[in-house]
Protein backbone atom coordinates (compact mmCIF):
# COMPACT_ATOMS: atom_id res chain seq x y z
CA UNK A 1 0.00 0.00 0.00
CA UNK A 2 1.18 3.64 -0.73
CA UNK A 3 1.35 5.68 2.32
CA UNK A 4 0.84 9.25 2.83
CA UNK A 5 -1.58 9.72 -0.17
CA UNK A 6 -4.03 11.17 2.04
CA UNK A 7 -4.54 14.98 2.38
CA UNK A 8 -4.63 16.31 6.20
CA UNK A 9 -7.52 16.59 7.90
CA UNK A 10 -8.53 19.89 9.44
CA UNK A 11 -11.48 19.18 12.38
CA UNK A 12 -11.70 22.52 13.41
CA UNK A 13 -11.55 24.36 9.87
CA UNK A 14 -13.18 27.66 10.41
CA UNK A 15 -15.61 28.82 7.80
CA UNK A 16 -15.48 32.61 6.99
CA UNK A 17 -17.80 34.52 4.85
CA UNK A 18 -17.73 38.34 4.33
CA UNK A 19 -14.69 38.59 6.95
CA UNK A 20 -16.85 36.91 9.85
CA UNK A 21 -16.18 33.40 11.21
CA UNK A 22 -19.10 31.59 10.57
CA UNK A 23 -18.90 28.03 11.80
CA UNK A 24 -16.28 25.42 12.41
CA UNK A 25 -16.41 21.97 9.96
CA UNK A 26 -14.03 19.20 9.12
CA UNK A 27 -11.86 19.80 6.32
CA UNK A 28 -9.02 19.40 4.28
CA UNK A 29 -8.06 22.96 4.27
CA UNK A 30 -7.42 25.13 7.63
CA UNK A 31 -9.95 27.84 6.17
CA UNK A 32 -12.36 28.42 4.09
CA UNK A 33 -13.92 31.48 2.73
CA UNK A 34 -17.40 31.13 0.95
CA UNK A 35 -19.78 33.74 -0.85
CA UNK A 36 -22.85 32.91 0.40
CA UNK A 37 -24.30 31.09 3.06
CA UNK A 38 -27.56 30.05 4.75
CA UNK A 39 -27.48 32.56 6.72
CA UNK A 40 -27.06 35.28 4.05
CA UNK A 41 -29.22 33.46 1.49
CA UNK A 42 -32.33 35.07 0.51
CA UNK A 43 -33.97 31.66 0.20
CA UNK A 44 -33.28 30.82 3.60
CA UNK A 45 -33.59 34.48 5.19
CA UNK A 46 -36.87 35.08 3.70
CA UNK A 47 -35.62 38.39 2.08
CA UNK A 48 -35.72 40.11 -0.70
CA UNK A 49 -33.93 41.61 -3.19
CA UNK A 50 -34.25 43.48 -6.27
CA UNK A 51 -33.06 41.71 -9.33
CA UNK A 52 -33.05 42.32 -12.97
CA UNK A 53 -36.47 41.06 -14.48
CA UNK A 54 -34.93 42.15 -18.21
CA UNK A 55 -35.16 38.73 -20.06
CA UNK A 56 -31.63 37.54 -20.68
CA UNK A 57 -32.58 37.22 -24.33
CA UNK A 58 -33.22 40.87 -24.67
CA UNK A 59 -30.74 42.49 -22.49
CA UNK A 60 -28.09 40.72 -24.99
CA UNK A 61 -29.76 41.47 -28.57
CA UNK A 62 -30.21 45.41 -26.58
CA UNK A 63 -26.34 44.97 -25.72
CA UNK A 64 -25.25 43.97 -29.41
CA UNK A 65 -27.89 46.27 -30.88
CA UNK A 66 -29.49 43.40 -33.31
CA UNK A 67 -32.95 42.54 -34.50
CA UNK A 68 -35.38 39.97 -33.22
CA UNK A 69 -36.51 37.13 -35.93
CA UNK A 70 -39.16 36.48 -33.40
CA UNK A 71 -42.21 35.75 -36.01
CA UNK A 72 -45.07 35.90 -33.17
Amino acid sequence: MTKNIHPKWYNEAKVYCDGKHIMTVGSTKPELHVDIWSGNHPFFTGSQRIIDTEGRVEKFMRKYNLKSNNNK
